[in-house]
C-alpha cells in the first residue's frame, strides 16, 4: 500500500510537481533555480527564483535546468530537487526520508535522458525510482481507464515538448513525442515582437501575452494588449499595442507542428482501436490545453471529440502518484 513517503514528481520543464496521496498536490512551482555564480550556492528555487529573471545583477542567475522535457544541467537539477524535497515535506508535515519516487520522463527521450533523471532524483535520497511515461501519467491524472483495452488518446501539451500517445492495456500502443510546447510559443512571440516593432521583450512578458491573448487557429473577437519592452534602435522603454490576431500568426507554425504530431499518431493507430477513438474523443492536458480556443481548433481539425483534462496543469502529477498503486502492472506492459 502507500506509505506516506511515496511521492510521484512531475519533473516540467515549466513547472515542477510533487503528489502525495495523503495530501495531493504538495508543490507546484516554476522549475527555474536561482544561482550565486560565484559561490555555486542556491539562493532561490520556484516562484522566488521566476521573479528574479531578468531582474538579478551579474553574479546572480536564474536559470531553468530542464529544457525541452530532460535535464539539460545535472547539478542544478540535483539541488533543485534536494530543495523542492524539503519545500514539500514541509508542507506535508514532515521532511521525506528515503521516499520511493515515481517521476515522469517525454516518452522520446533517450535511455541516457532517463538515466540522468533517475539518478538526479537517487542523489536527493530516494530509496526506489520509478520512471512512467508522461502520456501514461496524464492519462491516469485524467482519469481513464488505461489499463482496460480501449484506446485512450492523450495529446499532453507541456512547456517543452508534446506528447501525444495512444494508450490501451496499461502500454503505449502509438506515441509521437515533439519538442514543442509552451516555451516555442513565449519564443515565437519574443521574436515577432522584435522582428516587426524592434522591441525587446523577456520571457515573462511573452508568457503573460500568450495566455492573455494567444489563440489556437479559431475565429474570434479581437482582443488588444498593451506591452513594454526595450527599443532596439533607442535603447529606451517603450510600449506597444499587440492584437490577438497577430499572436495567432506569430505561433501558427508551432500549432501546426502539434497538429501534425496528433495526425502522424492517429495514422499508426491499429484499426481495431480506431473505433474506440471517434467514440472516447481525445483528451488533453498540459498548459497548452488552456491556450484559448485549444479544444475547438482541434476538434475542427481532426474530426472526433476533444476534452480538456478536469486538472490539465495537475494532471501528468496526479498520475505519476496514483500510478503507485499500478507501476508493476505498467512496467510489465510496457517490457
Amino acid at each position: 500500500m502507500f506509505s506516506t513517503t511515496e511521492i510521484g514528481i512531475d519533473l516540467g520543464t515549466a513547472n515542477t510537481l510533487v503528489y502525495s496521496k495523503s495530501k495531493g498536490i504538495v508543490f507546484n512551482e516554476p522549475s527555474v533555480v536561482a544561482i550565486d555564480l560565484e559561490t555555486k550556492a542556491v539562493l532561490a528555487v520556484g516562484t522566488e527564483a521566476k521573479n528574479m529573471i531578468g531582474k538579478t545583477p551579474g553574479r546572480i542567475v536564474a536559470v531553468r535546468p530542464l529544457k525541452d522535457g530532460v535535464i539539460a544541467d545535472f547539478d542544478v537539477t540535483t539541488s533543485m530537487l534536494k530543495q523542492i524535497m524539503k519545500k514539500a515535506g514541509k508542507a506535508m508535515g514532515f521532511s521525506i526520508r528515503k521516499p520511493s519516487v515515481v517521476v515522469c520522463t517525454p516518452s522520446g527521450s533517450t535511455s541516457v535522458e532517463r538515466r540522468a533523471i533517475q539518478d538526479a532524483v537517487k542523489n536527493c535520497g530516494a530509496k526506489q525510482v520509478h520512471l512512467i511515461e508522461e502520456p501514461v501519467a496524464a492519462a491516469i491524472g485524467a482519469d481513464l481507464p488505461v489499463d482496460e483495452p480501449v484506446a485512450n488518446v492523450v495529446v499532453d501539451i507541456g512547456g517543452g515538448t508534446t506528447e501525444v500517445a495512444i494508450i490501451s492495456y496499461g502500454g503505449v500502443v502509438s506515441c509521437n513525442s515533439i519538442r514543442v510546447g509552451g516555451d516555442q510559443f513565449d519564443e515565437d512571440i519574443i521574436q515577432h515582437v522584435r522582428k516587426n516593432y524592434n522591441l525587446l521583450i523577456g520571457e515573462r512578458t511573452a508568457e503573460q501575452i500568450k495566455m492573455e491573448i494567444g489563440y489556437a487557429l479559431v475565429d474570434h473577437e479581437e482582443k488588444t494588449m498593451d506591452i513594454r519592452g526595450r527599443d532596439l534602435v533607442t535603447g529606451l522603454p517603450k510600449t506597444i499595442g499587440l492584437h490577438s490576431t497577430e499572436i495567432q500568426k506569430a505561433i501558427k507554425e508551432s500549432l501546426l507542428h502539434i497538429l501534425e504530431a496528433i495526425r502522424a499518431t492517429l495514422e499508426d493507430c491499429p484499426p481495431e482501436l480506431s473505433g474506440d477513438i471517434v467514440d472516447r474523443g481525445v483528451i488533453i492536458t498540459g498548459g497548452g490545453a488552456l491556450l484559448n480556443g485549444m479544444q475547438e481548433w482541434l476538434s475542427e481539425e481532426i474530426v472526433v471529440p476533444v476534452y480538456v483534462a478536469p486538472n490539465p496543469l495537475e494532471s501528468v502529477a496526479i498520475g505519476t502518484g496514483k500510478s503507485l498503486t499500478v507501476i508493476h502492472k505498467l512496467q510489465k506492459a510496457a517490457t
